[in-house]
């Protein structure tokens, strides 16, 4: 079978651009809304993406001043978009620093159950000291504490998806038996950041357990990745950049013992349409022009952890920033940012542009011919598997990219044209359905020498 592109469709309340709320056509609480996010779902199915997904962290993003604040807790909202569709993946995205596994679980295998096999979690670490003290926390826990919080995370999470086996429902009416005992195996599990006893309450999900999503770029992150992750969004600014980040993921992947191919590559673009290229310039320029520059700032301090009011808008970044190993918070980011702003020798307020539609992730203003080159020049020199798609304005950007990209990429065979009997989210990105860890496998009987 020809390779052809992943799409996944990051959907975040009026669009990526931080100033898509204040178009005339945009809905300042459609982040809210239900039916925005049910029309939004339907769109990308339209579009044959694999699958959909909702970014969220334990903590108030942003002011309330800058552009719609605060989220519907996402697997509620996917628990909704699973019975408003038939065929997209469901992507959450949840903390490892601020839940637990047992109840996190049981969560994703309820998802999973209900939408048919539909669900994946991206795991997140969650960098941030706002974060941290919503849980009674004095500061955010170091970087490499995160991870190895995380990594023990999942290991309890893989044992209890694991805790049934497929076969325990038996459901014999006349011996009056449901279930198969000696088919549950409880975790039992004392490590150094949990201890979980009993078996899952949820019986094992059609999927064995969710695709499993990753978004860290750092050393930590990428270990991580190579570890367990099945599907990784990252952000790249270049061609150049993008290649060297899939190749070394790809070899820490098999250097883990794991299938490269088992694992896909998913840089974020924000595509800006228009039909010719000076019309998508024009409407990018709309956009920046909404921005307000004092947010950005203020964001941007945060980011690279500096008092506020350190930044001069008409100025570069400080030359005496501290390196990335100083940085506890969101490693990668902070580094793709700097570098942006040094290499371009953007002023602040010119990155604060260049960040305001997509945070550092690539923006892209252009016809629906070149965005779709763009795409495939990535897909076929080796620098990704697919693309999270992040349209600057919500539900027009996504409404664009399927009814004028979608049909372009399907003409150069990159793209199917329908889903097909693949039905599971870890069928469509090509996965194959773990075993169960406590089912033995019998070796093939030796062959007779007689």
């Amino acid at each position: 079978m020809t390779r052809q592109l992943h799409l996944n469709a990051f959907l975040m309340n009026t669009g990526h651009h931080e100033a898509s709320w204040r178009l005339p056509e945009s809905d300042p609480y459609a982040h809210t809304d239900l039916a925005h996010y049910v029309n939004l779902a339907r769109i990308a199915e339209r579009g044959t993406f694999d699958s959909l997904f909702l970014a969220d962290g334990p903590q108030l993003w942003n002011t309330v001043a800058q552009r719609p604040a605060g989220a519907l807790e996402p697997l509620t909202l996917l628990t909704a978009l699973a019975t408003a569709t038939e065929h997209i993946g469901l992507i959450a995205t949840a903390s490892t620093s601020y839940n637990s596994p047992y109840n996190l679980a049981r969560r994703f295998a309820s998802l999973d159950i209900v939408s048919g096999g539909r669900a994946g979690w991206n795991i997140v670490t969650t960098a941030g000291e706002e974060a941290a003290r919503n849980f009674g926390l004095a500061a955010e826990p170091a970087h490499a504490e995160r991870y190895a919080r995380a990594a023990e995370f999942t290991e309890v999470a893989l044992k209890l998806w694991d805790s049934w086996e497929d076969d325990t429902i038996v459901a014999d009416k006349a011996a009056g038996v449901w279930g198969d005992d000696a088919k549950i195996h409880p975790p039992r599990h004392e490590g150094t950041y949990f201890s979980v006893a009993g078996a899952l309450n949820v019986p094992r999900s059609p999927q064995g357990y969710p695709l499993l999503v990753q978004a860290g770029s750092s050393e930590d992150g990428r270990a991580f990745a190579a570890r367990y992750a099945e599907a990784v969004f990252t952000a790249q600014q270049t061609l150049a950049d993008a290649q060297g980040f899939y190749a070394d993921l790809k070899a820490r992947t098999g250097r883990a013992g794991r299938d490269p191919e088992h694992l896909k590559v998913l840089p974020g673009i924000v595509p800006v349409l228009g039909s010719t290229e000076a019309e998508a310039r024009a409407n990018e320029r709309v956009l920046d022009e909404h921005i307000v520059p004092e947010h950005g700032r203020t964001r941007l301090e945060n980011l690279l952890h500096l008092p506020p009011g350190t930044l001069d808008l008409d100025r570069q970044l400080p030359g005496d920033l501290p390196p990335e190993s100083a940085i506890e918070g969101a490693k990668s980011r902070y580094t793709l940012v700097v570098e942006l702003a040094r290499r371009e020798r953007l002023t602040v307020r010119q990155l604060i542009g260049r960040l305001g539609g997509g945070r550092g992730h690539l923006t892209f203003a252009g016809t629906p011919e070149q965005v779709a080159d763009a795409i495939g020049t990535w897909f076929t020199r080796g620098a990704a598997d697919g693309f999270n798609i992040m349209p600057a304005v919500l539900p027009s950007g996504l409404e664009a990219f399927v009814e004028h990209v979608v049909p372009i990429l399907r003409a150069r065979g990159l793209l199917r044209a329908g889903y097909g009997p693949r039905r599971t989210l870890r069928e469509r990105y090509g996965l194959p359905r773990p075993a169960n860890q406590h089912v033995t496998r019998h070796p093939a009987p030796a062959l007779s020498r007689t």
